[in-house]
């Protein structure tokens, strides 16, 4: 059966959707993902606005502001959730791991 779309989100899409916690452009998204994990997860150009293009399909983003070509978006309330919901599913997962290992893998 295939995965539904956006049933868990790839690091880029967990990125993408916490940049725009607060509202932002495209450009903006570019220098923040890499600066918030540290330069391991980046996004390309065209991998970013085909995202915020689904997102917005979703309804998980909304477009707030148009200036020539450069556009700013901001999460909606279901892209909230989405996003809750991927972290408590991130979570659990850490949660599993740390029961199988227990503290010896802490360090």
């Amino acid at each position: 059966m295939p995965r539904l779309k956006f049933q868990t989100l790839t690091e880029q899409m967990f990125y993408v959707l916490l940049c725009l916690k607060n509202e932002c452009c495209g450009m903006d998204i570019l220098d923040r993902v890499p600066a918030m994990t540290g330069g391991r997860v980046s996004v390309g150009s065209g991998t970013l606005y085909n995202l915020l293009e689904q997102f917005l399909d979703a309804g998980m983003i909304r477009e707030t502001r148009v200036e020539g070509r450069r556009r700013s978006y901001v999460l909606t309330e279901a892209g909230v959730k989405r996003l809750r919901e991927e972290y408590r599913r991130i979570a659990a997962q850490g949660e599993d791991y740390r029961r199988v290992f227990g503290e010896e893998e802490q360090k």
